[in-house]
């Protein structure tokens, strides 16, 4: 019997080798290619549905911001969310890397513009039921925004699961408003007292009525009631003045562009933003004077600025504020400013809207504690079209309407209350 050669074995068993070696690595070749292609796809599929959270989002948030309680607010908050979608600002949300306007048809793909979904409750606006009543303006206080766009397969579309060589993606997002806040940052610095502090809903005023505010004095003539309103509420201005201001810091101008927009932004949270339970004082230079002599031109700054949510006119009374020329033009009046009966046939954008603060008393200036915040539509002077910021009393007439339209910033923790504003946030 023939002995084999060990050598020649060897290089047998090598050549063998090497070739079932060639064998798998051709049959693994396609399949690695395979697997490659299709975390293409599947990388592909994640960043285009990101895109559609991302407008979701957008647009979600866009609308809530308008959903203010009245019976434009569907509207309005249509039209918002729909102008985050518009590229004339070369801005818009776009998919598939950037290149794809939604709502828009290609060759290839297409995608719907999505019509946002209105609710009155969270559970109704997250249970994603489309078969579900909607809220009316009035009522709606969340909103649904589903967005849905065809997505390009590559190598999926090899396959016959795949054979459109598309997908359809589909994103959701929920926006509304939040628990009450307990900080509110942006609002006006008016306090006034509870009518009723056992009324933890609207603390004794009554909505839908007319109330004057007046600048709280002592002595006689008292303050009268502006025509159509039922009583006077005294208010003080809350000292948040802003002493480490570099710009714009003179106290009158301060004061003015607070009138005009609420609470300034600052990194010094004291300054922007008021909280419940907390202990305030009045703005130094505001104390209430003699209700037989004219209000200080500190009240009158801040009535200045209020005028701005009605015309971009400088009253001749607000002429001597510094850098008033160059600011009165910053700011726009409100989109209606017709003297309102109900609140819910307001049609505006909430510029004559202003959040207060509630306090258990004016009478000691230096010591008010913040009960909640409550808001009031300003009001036109009776046969004008704007407010008197040179009235003696700094009067001004307001309807009240709860807290219906939510806050731009502010915090929840430091305090339990169950009613008051919230602000916009993402509930999913």
């Amino acid at each position: 019997m023939g002995t084999r050669n060990p050598s020649e074995a060897g290089r047998r068993s090598h050549a063998e080798r090497g070739t079932t070696s060639v064998q798998i690595l051709v049959l693994l070749v396609p399949v690695i290619f395979a697997l490659m292609g299709f975390a293409v796809d599947l990388g592909r599929l994640y960043l285009i549905r990101g895109e559609l959270k991302t407008a979701a989002n957008a647009m979600a948030l866009a609308a809530a911001q308008q959903l203010i309680g009245t019976e434009a607010a569907l509207e309005n908050a249509t039209a918002m969310a729909l102008l985050t979608l518009d590229q004339g600002s070369g801005i818009g949300n776009r998919y598939n890397f950037g290149m794809l306007r939604l709502g828009e048809t290609t060759g290839l793909l297409a995608s719907e513009t999505p019509q946002p979904a209105y609710f009155a409750t969270l559970e109704e606006a997250a249970a994603g039921d489309e078969t579900a009543s909607q809220a009316s303006g009035t009522e709606a206080r969340y909103v649904r925004v589903t967005v849905s766009a065809e997505a390009p397969l590559t190598f999926w579309g090899l396959l016959s699961l795949g054979a459109e060589r598309k997908t359809l993606v589909r994103a959701q997002a929920v926006a509304g408003i939040s628990a009450p806040l307990c900080t509110a940052c942006g609002i006006e610095p008016i306090a006034i007292p509870a009518l009723d502090q056992e009324d933890p809903v609207h603390f004794g005023f009554t909505p839908n009525t007319k109330y004057t505010f007046a600048y709280s004095c002592t002595g006689a003539p008292a303050p009268g009631t502006l025509a159509n309103t039922v009583q006077v509420l005294s208010y003080v201005l809350l000292d948040h003045y802003n002493a480490e201001a570099e710009t714009l810091a003179d106290e009158q101008t301060q004061l003015y562009r607070i009138g005009a927009q609420g609470l300034l932004p600052s990194t010094n949270t004291a300054v922007s933003c008021l909280s419940i339970n907390a202990e305030k004082q009045i703005w130094t230079n505001a104390a209430p004077r003699a209700c037989n002599q004219i209000v200080v031109s500190q009240v009158t700054s801040f009535l200045c600025g209020l005028t701005t949510r009605f015309s971009a006119e400088t009253p001749e009374a607000c002429a001597g504020i510094p850098e008033i020329e160059s600011l009165a033009g910053v700011y726009a009046p409100d989109t209606d400013l017709t003297d309102v009966e109900d609140y819910a046939s307001y049609a505006g954008n909430a510029r004559r809207v202003i959040t207060v603060a509630v306090v258990d008393q004016i009478q000691n200036t230096s010591s008010m504690i913040v009960l909640g915040f409550r808001q009031f539509l300003v009001e036109p002077n009776p046969d004008d079209v704007t407010i008197n910021p040179s009235d003696r009393y700094g009067r001004f007439a307001a309807l009240y309407i709860g807290y219906p339209v939510p806050v731009r910033q502010g915090r929840f923790d430091g305090c339990t209350v169950a009613a008051g504003p919230g602000k916009v946030v993402l509930h999913q």
